[in-house]
């Protein structure tokens, strides 16, 4: 037992371990109940019975979609990662819904065994098949479950679970089961994207150093200021609109990534630079460069001297950070990158002279 409070990834398996055994509990109970109201043919049964009894051993997670083949495994003083993005972080958020999902998974009835329909529900094996392929193994590499997920459907439970059509690999025997869950196949699914949480009523101020172009500087005095001033606008020149730096001095507040790689992949030398301070002394550098169609940004954070709670934030974030650069969707990539002239009224033509 001292063992097993002592290492937080096996700790995580035996939460999961417990919340597998309860949502099959409520799973079965849920399906008993409709089946006393509206008598189905098919009695309800776990899709997996006795998983949730072998949720600790699981030690790799096997993922096979259009999208490819890729792992998320469980290493000593790494926890959950994934193998193809340089082991980055896997999301403890997905690792818990897939497995808990897994375990939880009920009948309602056969569907079709025909291989040639399979695909209609989506059901053809990955990667030339639409189906995700999600297999749960154990230290040794030995199968615990596996299974192909497909369509999912609405069968207008309360508790929000969705039908969802799945076989197992080595049979052509489809079932309609009740999951909490639909299984994913990208690996930008896998990721973990909680790096950081900075509220936009903390900020500040912003300080932006586009690749090209003058630097300039978004502020307010207090939280309650609804729009950021731009200090020092060009002369002559106004803003387009009083909040049109708003976005961008607030834009870690809404900070998401589709992927991530290693940070040393790419010279972020001539990238451009967005500095935000919050009121209680947390400051953030994200750094941005556009690379062919793609922007790329790293993270870091610090703290003002004598501020203890946004010092553990600061090491939280870097804790995340450290080392990485995040695929941006292209709106936000864009957003780290705003130059001050694009806030900017345009320039009124002049009215030629009369003769």
């Amino acid at each position: 037992m001292n063992a097993l409070l002592k290492d937080p990834r096996r700790r995580n398996l035996a939460l999961l371990a417990l919340a597998a055994l309860i949502s099959v509990a409520l799973a079965f109970f849920a399906l008993w109940a409709e089946q006393q109201e509206v008598a189905p043919k098919e009695t309800p049964q776990s899709f997996f019975p006795g998983l949730a009894g072998h949720i600790r051993e699981i030690a790799r997670i096997h993922v096979v979609s259009k999208n490819g083949a890729f792992d998320i495994v469980l290493k000593p003083y790494k926890g959950w990662v994934i193998p193809a993005r340089n082991d980055y972080p896997a999301s403890y958020q997905r690792l818990k819904e897939t497995i808990v999902g897994f375990a939880a998974l009920m009948t309602v009835e056969p569907k079709t065994a025909r291989p040639d329909w399979l695909p209609l529900v989506d059901l053809g094996a990955p990667p030339k098949g639409n189906g995700v392929e999600i297999e749960l193994r154990d230290g040794d590499g030995h199968d615990l479950a596996a299974l192909i997920a497909g369509k999912s459907v609405d069968i207008g439970d309360p508790n929000g679970y969705v039908g969802l059509f799945v076989r197992k690999p080595n049979s052509s025997q489809s079932w309609l089961v009740k999951s909490p869950v639909e299984f994913k196949g990208d690996p930008a699914d896998w990721i973990e994207k909680d790096i950081m949480e900075v509220d936009r009523a903390r900020i500040a101020e912003a300080d932006v150093d586009p690749a090209s172009g003058e630097s300039w500087e978004a502020r307010r005095d207090k939280p309650s200021d609804a729009d950021f001033a731009v200090s020092e606008l060009p002369k002559g020149r106004e803003l387009s609109d009083p909040g049109a730096a708003d976005n961008v001095a607030t834009a870690i507040a809404n900070f998401t990534f589709d992927d991530a790689r290693p940070a040393r992949d790419f010279d972020f030398g001539n990238a451009a630079r967005l500095i935000t301070k919050t009121f209680d002394g947390l400051t953030v550098t994200v750094q941005t460069l556009k690379q062919g169609n793609d922007y790329w940004a790293t993270v870091s954070a610090e703290s003002a001297p004598n501020k203890l709670l946004a010092a553990g934030e600061a090491r939280n974030i870097n804790a995340h950070t450290d080392g990485w650069a995040y695929k941006l969707p292209e709106a936000e990539g864009q957003l780290f990158m705003t130059t001050l002239d694009s806030l900017l009224k345009p320039i009124a033509a002049k009215t030629p002279a009369r003769p």
